[in-house]
């Protein structure tokens, strides 16, 4: 694919090539010049970074609650681990029938929202094992000299823990935008009238594949490159 957004194309139709025709920066100049496509990269950007936001704080917090809090004080911990467990197992295809089973059942009117909360049901599992993991080797001790000085648990939690267990947060977040932004199977089944860059690609290619897909193609691989090897970095990072 990097390869391919270099190469020239011969014909009148400005289409993908997949014979060597010569190197070009053409398609790069070219970026914006196909319609709808620089609109769907935009709209997987925004899905991206809104999807991980939401999953990042809500799986931060099932994270400490799954670490926490036992017994009497968390009844249905069990089966929230088996949800979890069962989020990241189950094919993305079976996710992405059931939500739409769900959202047909309800009337719900499929577009961005949809694919935002179909983004955060199969990443907040992601976050919430990397913070749980980075969780497990916590010294309590430390925020309870924290209450000890007369601090409060909010002052506790934003001073003592979340510094702590930030590169755990931070390996969970850029796991779940890498995971959303070239997500295909799922999406196609809720974006309804807002189609993100993957399912136009798939559209796209029933008629024929521009160049400029490629040069897309190469940015979002080389940033879901970069977040997957910065998150490995961060969740081996000791504090």
């Amino acid at each position: 694919m990097i390869i391919y957004s270099f190469n020239r194309v011969t014909s009148g139709l400005q289409l993908v090539s997949f014979s060597w025709n010569g190197f070009t920066w053409q398609w790069y100049r070219q970026w914006s010049n196909v319609p709808g496509l620089t609109s769907a990269f935009w709209l997987s950007l925004r899905l991206a970074i809104v999807s991980t936001l939401i999953a990042t704080i809500l799986g931060t917090l099932l994270a400490i609650a799954l670490v926490r809090y036992r017994g009497k004080r968390f009844r249905g911990k069990a089966g929230f681990e088996q949800i979890l467990f069962l989020n990241i197992a189950a094919p993305e295809i079976v996710m992405g029938a059931s939500l739409l089973g769900l959202f047909v059942t309800f009337n719900v009117a499929r577009g961005f929202f949809t694919l935002v909360l179909a983004h955060v049901m199969f990443s907040i599992a992601y976050v919430t094992v990397t913070v749980r993991a980075r969780l497990s080797g916590f010294d309590v001790a430390l925020e309870e000299a924290a209450y000890d000085l007369g601090a409060n648990p909010l002052a506790t939690f934003r001073l003592v823990t979340l510094p702590l267990i930030m590169p755990g947060v931070l390996a969970g977040a850029l796991m779940a935008f890498a995971l959303s932004i070239d997500d295909f199977v799922t999406s196609n089944f809720v974006s309804g009238s807002s189609t993100p860059f993957p399912v136009w690609v798939y559209g796209a290619s029933r008629v024929g594949t521009p160049p400029q897909v490629f040069v897309f193609g190469t940015a979002i691989f080389t940033v879901g490159i970069v977040f997957a090897l910065l998150s490995l970095l961060m969740s081996k990072k000791k504090a």
